[in-house]
């Protein structure tokens, strides 16, 4: 093996290492921690410096987009105006691996008179911030993945790591859902995919709607017109049926030169696949490829027809 790929595995052993050893970590405090910012009556304000500071923003991203209301503030500008955006009622998450971080340390006496609760993120259970935390969440690591064992590295890792376990917990604990993490992303895919109904992309216009009666001729005419390949067929209002185009193909070779006069109650579906507007087109799309169909009608509560979805609509949006 060369020299580089050996640098790289001893990298990525060393970080899982450190990532494990957290498992030894989690203590009352995490618990604690997690409940004090469930009972929060503000929002999380996370700060670090550096590249705990890098790592904090991603820490506060992942709350804020998990249903935890959560900032993140530098602390160089909070020196300049920032500490504004900190109310009395906010919980502070302040990330500092040796815990003596300076900057962070300059602003413990404004959280203590603001009463802010402190939690500190720290590999150093002893240090001046740990001291001045109500909880402490330890990240601590043996030794860093530089060869140095300079340049942060395993202990970002952990801080990253012990950030997402404490954003997950209060996802669990709020009962946060796929639907709800849509509604936080609503231009991705996902958003697209738990947010958009039925009713955003059913076609209402020229539905080909024929009764039990109509002969096959004038379904063929009607069902090309609208060009969805299928035609509800309704009763007093109400859906009964469908023919597909494909009934329509088989009909022709059993039905002969009888085929233009016959009506469609002889070979339409009385129980067909039908879906109603409000809901999502994940659901559409799951009825369509299982039951190998192209086109879905759309019913209201009183079974009357309201549109037609088709399966190119919403296949390209889940």
């Amino acid at each position: 093996m060369s020299k580089i790929k050996q640098y790289a595995l001893d990298t990525i052993k060393a970080e899982a290492e450190a990532v494990e050893n957290l498992l030894n970590l989690v203590t009352d405090d995490f618990e604690g921690a997690v409940k004090e910012i469930l009972a929060c009556k503000g929002k999380v304000v996370v700060t670090g410096v550096g590249k705990s500071g890098i790592i904090g923003k991603k820490i506060a991203a992942t709350l804020a987009s998990t249903g935890t209301l959560a900032m993140f503030v530098h602390p160089a500008e909070a020196y300049h105006g920032d500490l504004g955006m900190i109310a009395p009622e906010d919980v502070v998450i302040a990330i500092a691996n040796s815990g003596q971080t300076d900057e962070i340390l300059r602003l413990i006496p404004f959280f203590e008179r603001r009463g802010n609760v402190i939690i500190a993120m720290t590999g150093n259970p002893e240090s001046p911030l740990a001291q001045h935390a109500k909880y402490i969440i330890n990240i601590a690591t043996r030794r860093e993945a530089c060869p140095l064992n300079l340049a942060p590295t395993s202990s970002t890792t952990t801080t990253l790591v012990m950030g997402d376990a404490l954003a997950t917990a209060l996802m669990q604990e709020r009962n946060f859902k796929s639907e709800d993490y849509a509604l936080f992303h609503p231009g991705g895919s996902l958003g697209r995919r738990l947010l958009t109904t039925v009713g955003d992309v059913m076609r209402t216009d020229n539905i080909p709607c024929i009764t039990r009666q109509t002969s096959l001729g004038d379904a063929i005419m009607t069902i090309s017109q609208a060009r969805f390949g299928i035609a509800p067929i309704v009763e007093d209002g109400k859906l009964i049926g469908v023919i597909t185009d494909g009934d329509i193909r088989r009909a022709m070779t059993k039905y002969k030169d009888k085929f233009l006069t016959t009506p469609a109650e002889a070979i339409m579906t009385t129980t067909p696949k039908t879906i109603t507007a409000d809901k999502r087109i994940v659901e559409a799309e799951r009825i369509m490829r299982v039951n190998k169909i192209h086109s879905l009608v759309v019913v209201d509560s009183e079974k009357q027809v309201t549109g037609i979805v088709e399966y190119f609509n919403v296949s390209v949006l889940v």
